[in-house]
């Protein structure tokens, strides 16, 4: 069923659960990205060196809860890469579903054709 919000905005509850879906695996693939670089973060944690190590080329600097460890330039850039596209991806989902809720909602509140803010008649 359609509704026509007003502004030429056609709400089809087919598209909701598409939404819906969209919003939850990119919510989820988020989720797992974020986890993935915590995991990562506590390898390098427990396994780099607390010093630089010219033979190795690890020189560049992170702070992991308070440690500073010495990563080469790759390593450094194979996380940033993980931790700032899994936050973008979280907030991707976290936007669709926001438009889903907005959407939906207001289309349930169309279809019920009641007004909750109307005094009760007795």
């Amino acid at each position: 069923m359609a509704t026509n919000m007003g502004m030429g905005l056609v709400v089809n509850r087919q598209n909701l659960s598409g939404l819906k879906s969209l919003s939850l695996c990119f919510l989820l693939a988020g989720l797992a990205g974020l986890i993935l670089s915590t995991v990562i973060s506590t390898r390098y944690m427990n396994a780099l060196p607390r010093y630089p190590d010219l033979q190795n080329q690890r020189m560049t600097p992170r702070n992991i809860s308070g440690y500073i460890v010495y990563q080469n330039e790759q390593e450094d850039r194979a996380l940033t890469v993980v931790e700032y596209s899994s936050v973008l991806t979280f907030l991707t989902g976290l936007g669709t579903g926001l438009v889903y809720v907005r959407k939906g909602g207001l289309a349930r509140a169309i279809e019920s054709g009641e007004d909750e803010f109307l005094p009760e008649e007795s």
